[in-house]
């Protein structure tokens, strides 16, 4: 393993981020740990910095709805490896992560050992779930449908689908991205066309369905 890293710590509580900050500096001799406490933050962070080796990502943060933001996430880098971190660990949102490309899940129970040896694996490559969490099989064959079709999309459409999300019109879109109104109508057709919806709100309407509105009650 190399000496050192750069971590993101995305997450609103400034303890809790503490408490990563030290369980993450006991890896690596000089690793990078930077921080966020919102989604634009940690959005504006993976922006700026191409190369990081793992985001830790609460997904009921302030600004971001569930799995839609770690969607976004995933379309700015989407090599980066990105773990879900939360205090509830409802099995469906988990598994759903996963096959949306999560790199792990961490607890925020876990001890200081524990998220050091889950860090370590997935610095490594591998998957990190701890043990005694029941995925069970996904039942809602609607939402099995949806998860398929959005690792459909490529990095720029996942970004863009996020964003028809929190309500952007394309002209904002094409601003935020730097592109033209006309790409970002471009990619808002191909959207449609793969998540099978005849608009943008029917596409915005299925994305929630699988954001993890049970981390927000739970929170």
């Amino acid at each position: 393993m190399p000496s050192s890293y750069r971590f993101v710590i995305a997450d609103d509580h400034p303890l809790f981020r503490g408490a990563l900050r030290e369980a993450l500096s006991g890896i690596g001799g000089g690793s990078e740990i930077l921080e966020a406490g919102d989604f634009d933050s940690v959005r504006a962070l993976m922006t700026e910095n191409e190369e990081i080796d793992l985001v830790l990502l609460d997904l009921a943060m302030p600004g971001t709805r569930g799995l839609s933001g770690f969607i976004a996430l995933r379309g700015i880098h989407s090599t980066t490896p990105i773990a879900v971190i939360s205090a509830y660990d409802d099995g469906e949102t988990i598994r759903r992560a996963l096959d949306l490309g999560a790199s792990g899940f961490i607890p925020k129970s876990a001890g200081m050992d524990e998220i050091r040896q889950a860090v370590r694996l997935m610095l490594d490559g591998e998957i990190y779930v701890p043990e005694g969490i029941e995925f069970g099989v996904e039942s809602d064959h609607e939402i099995s449908d949806l998860v398929q079709r959005i690792q459909t999309l490529t990095p720029q459409q996942a970004r863009v689908l996020a964003m028809l999300a929190e309500g952007l019109l394309n002209k904002q879109i094409a601003y935020e991205l730097n592109v033209s109104e006309a790409t970002i109508k471009a990619h808002v057709s191909a959207i449609l066309q793969k998540l099978g919806v005849d608009s943008r709100t029917q596409a915005v309407i299925r994305l929630s369905r699988i954001s993890g509105d049970k981390l927000l009650v739970a929170r």
